[in-house]
């Protein structure tokens, strides 16, 4: 791998150079080169604005019977980015500058005309001055005068504007004065509201809390100390419950008909002395207490049948005893 860093070749011995054939090229051929735009420009073809650094890959070529001082002056063909149309500008080193040739204009050139231009009259005033004393004479009265009309146009826009700006500082400070004292005097007044503001609010809460309070001492407490130990519950007597007595199933469909109150007014007691026939005052009970028990149900009925039967035997012998 040594080999190809070697620099020095090996020439035999009959080596001739006179004898190797020379490659006969074009003075105007062309090489592909990368470069930037000089300057700003503007295609022809569809308005595209080309600026200035935007990299091309172009074609330079030398152009023929054109030199300045020896110096060859090249053109470059480049292509517009929007519309691929052929762009070219050569050279200028008389100027160090380029030429638009072909294809675009240059932007920004007015400013380069107009120097251009004054360059122009100044040679051609130098080249007048040389000649003819008198032009100079006439050149210098010209300048002075035009001086003398700057200056005085110059002293009148002074004047104008003197008049114009004419300023008392002390106005200007007293106002400013008045203006921040005015605007203290109502960012003062604006605390004030809001003290009184928030002043009136704690007062309704203050007021608000007295009255629940005032409330809650009017409503009776129960008395903490009443129970000294958490063993009083369990000495403490419980209240005796009311017995009460126990009904039995049928009482509770039926309803409860053996007290006698309840039955005294469907008894009829007799006066009498007379005996009467048993089995008589029990058929004439039974249908009695089955008028009077007509609207009950039938497990009612009978039950009343029964009792009322119990009680009339009793009452006849009650009757019989007396006698």
């Amino acid at each position: 791998m040594s080999e190809r860093k070697v620099l020095n070749k090996y020439y035999p011995p009959d080596f001739d150079p006179a004898k190797i054939p020379k490659l006969k090229l074009p003075k105007d051929r062309q090489y592909v080169v990368r470069l930037m735009a000089p300057f700003n420009m503007r295609c022809k073809t569809c308005g595209e604005y080309i600026y200035k650094g935007k990299k091309f890959n172009a074609r330079k070529e030398t152009v023929q019977n054109e030199s300045y001082l020896g110096l060859p002056i090249f053109r470059f063909y480049i292509k517009c980015t929007r519309c691929l149309a052929e762009i070219t500008f050569k050279t200028d080193p008389e100027n160090t500058d380029y030429t638009m040739e072909h294809g675009a204009t240059r932007n920004f050139q007015a400013e380069k005309l107009l120097e251009e231009e004054e360059k122009r009259m100044q040679k051609e005033r130098e080249e007048e001055e040389l000649n003819n004393p008198m032009k100079v004479l006439e050149n210098r009265t010209k300048d002075s005068k035009l001086e003398m009309e700057v200056l005085e146009n110059l002293q009148e826009l002074k004047e104008l504007n003197q008049r114009q700006a004419n300023v008392d500082f002390e106005a200007m400070l007293k106002q400013y004065k008045e203006l921040e004292e005015e605007q203290r005097r109502k960012e003062q007044e604006e605390d004030e509201q809001e003290m009184k503001a928030m002043l009136e609010q704690a007062q309704n809460r203050r007021l608000l809390v007295d009255s629940d309070s005032d409330e809650e001492a009017a409503k009776p407490r129960p008395n903490p100390t009443a129970q000294t130990k958490p063993t009083d519950i369990l000495q403490e007597d419980p209240q005796p419950q009311s017995k009460k007595p126990r009904m039995e199933s049928w009482e509770r469909s039926v309803g409860k008909l053996s007290t006698k109150a309840q039955l005294a007014g469907l008894v009829a007691r007799r006066k009498e002395k007379e005996k009467a026939d048993p089995a008589l005052e029990n058929g004439m009970e039974t249908k009695g207490t089955t008028a009077s028990t007509g609207s009950l149900p039938a497990a009612a009925a009978a039950a009343a049948t029964s009792s009322l039967g119990l009680l009339g035997a009793y009452s006849d012998s009650e009757d019989s005893a007396s006698d």
